[in-house]
């Protein structure tokens, strides 16, 4: 079987209005520089079983191509602070590949549909410091179908997912969200009133 791609994802969500500024990120600790835009278009089909069993173990089954990381992902159920996501190329058509069946059969062997469409358009920020990158920042602008439901939906939100010269230990990671929250409400933003893209492509 194909070995993934294996990254845990520690990251932070927020809820924006259309036309609300970027945050200001100077003063997040470690961090020295933050890069220009670089602009994403990314087009995300997700699956799972008729009555949804990978929605309810917290499993997110996807598509998706833009951006260097396009591909099968399958997101695992959240483990602490992070989630791990396990990724594989493409590969011919549209057919679901051997290998990530192979992953998904961990939680069911039924058969999978289409459950929503999520078309972003993506302005991704690299934020560094002496060692590395610190975080990524991401600015969202989101078109999502509930493919069930015949249902649209439109949001702007913001990503802060850590990298890998994040601090190491909990008081610091702790500490580096403290500053993204106060930034994020300094410029406007919000707590984020779901968890993921997914639930609330579907009114989640």
């Amino acid at each position: 079987m194909t070995e993934p791609s294996r990254t845990v994802e520690v990251e932070r969500k927020y809820d924006v209005d259309p036309e609300t500024p970027l945050p200001r990120w100077e003063a997040l600790p470690g961090v020295d520089t933050v890069s220009p835009g670089v602009l994403r278009t990314l087009d995300a089909q997700y699956f799972d079983t008729a009555d949804g069993t990978l929605s309810r173990a917290g499993v997110a089954l996807r598509r998706r191509t833009g951006g260097p990381d396009e591909g099968w992902h399958v997101k695992g159920p959240r483990q602490g602070d992070g989630r791990l996501e396990l990724g594989w190329p493409l590969g011919e058509g549209d057919a679901l590949p051997s290998a990530v069946a192979t992953t998904v059969s961990e939680w069911t062997s039924a058969p999978l549909t289409p459950l929503a469409r999520i078309e972003n358009d993506r302005t991704a920020y690299l934020l560094t410091g002496p060692d590395g990158v610190v975080a990524e920042f991401v600015d969202d602008r989101v078109r999502a179908s509930d493919l069930r439901q015949n249902v649209k939906r439109e949001w702007r939100e913001w990503e802060m997912e850590l990298g890998p010269a994040a601090p190491a230990d909990e008081a610091g990671r702790t500490a580096f969200f403290a500053a993204v929250e106060q930034a994020v409400l300094a410029a406007g933003g919000r707590e984020a009133a779901s968890d993921s893209k997914l639930a609330r492509a579907l009114g989640f």
